[in-house]
């Protein structure tokens, strides 16, 4: 028989096989809590991975098209230099618009670190001009020249340095996502087995019944692996739903949280937790068939 041929026999049952399973017991209880705690976990595990990823593309394809100048002159050069910056990014290829920021959107941008009466005006704050790209972009090192030759104190900042690092973590969170599934199915398939064994372990007389009437040790371990195949799916898919709905729980992504909201799924994202019942039922009877197995020889 298959082992497609197998998990279906597992999961539909034989009346018969079932007897040889005690139906209550530390062992149900400890499958079915394991099988939904960890469900519960990697539900969030997922929902962060995919949430942080989210953000990071977010994040790193808006820096990606936009550039900024920044303008530091002596007092009476300043709005003479920036014009001429302004003269220079317009006359370059790739660059789709240039808008020089005003002091209101200034005071905005320092806001959050010095407060709302930043007295704007008396500080040697740089002007900052907004540069969005388009096509293929524009050539930043001749860029950089032609600004040092019209506008000494204007310096591009392409946002490279902060577009690199958070393309970075977003791989590593990935992987990290990755690894923290691993450890769950592995941590999953360690405590089923310790049921299945003390399970085997408490039956070894029944089991030792069957074998004189019989009884093939394929039709003996079949009962096991379906009763904890189905015990898992059925803690699984609780574990997934009360993840799912802690989740629904957290707050929406909003401007003023920053990164700490839209922690969730969004859109055709909530259909991967769907996908965890399914992996805890497989790694149940994977789990069960080879302690079953290796119970049973050492049984003879």
């Amino acid at each position: 028989m298959s082992l497609s041929a197998d998990l279906a026999a597992a999961l539909r049952g034989d009346a018969q096989a079932d007897r040889v399973v005690p139906p209550t017991g530390f062992t149900v209880s400890l499958t079915v809590f394991t099988a939904g705690a960890m469900a519960f976990l990697a539900v969030f595990a997922m929902a962060l991975s995919l949430a942080t990823g989210r953000l990071a593309d977010r994040w790193g394809s808006e820096l990606a098209r936009s550039a900024t100048v920044r303008i530091s002159a002596p007092a009476g050069q300043t709005e003479a230099q920036v014009q001429a910056a302004v003269r220079v990014l317009q006359t370059t290829p790739g660059v789709a618009s240039v808008r020089v920021l005003d002091e209101a959107e200034q005071r905005a941008l320092l806001e959050p670190w010095f407060g709302p009466d930043l007295p704007i005006e008396a500080l040697p704050v740089p002007r900052m001009i907004d540069v969005v790209e388009e096509g293929r972009g524009y050539d930043a090192e001749g860029l950089r020249l032609r600004l040092a030759a019209e506008a000494p104190g204007a310096v591009l900042d392409d946002h490279t340095r902060w577009r690199r690092p958070l393309i970075q973590a977003a791989g590593r969170l990935r992987a990290l996502g990755v690894v923290s599934a691993v450890l769950i199915a592995c941590a999953t398939a360690a405590m089923i087995t310790l049921a299945a064994n003390a399970a085997l372990a408490a039956n070894a007389q029944v089991i030792g019944v069957l074998r004189l009437v019989g009884a093939r040790d394929n039709y003996i371990a079949r009962a096991f692996v379906r009763r904890f195949t189905l015990r898992a799916l059925t803690g699984a898919a609780a574990g997934t739903v009360l993840g799912m709905a802690a989740v629904a729980l957290l707050p929406r992504a909003s401007a003023e949280g920053g990164f700490l909201t839209g922690l969730g799924f969004q859109g055709w994202h909530w259909l991967w937790p769907l996908i965890i019942p399914p992996i805890a039922a497989v790694v149940a009877f994977w789990a069960t068939r080879i302690a079953a197995f290796r119970s049973l020889r050492e049984l003879m």
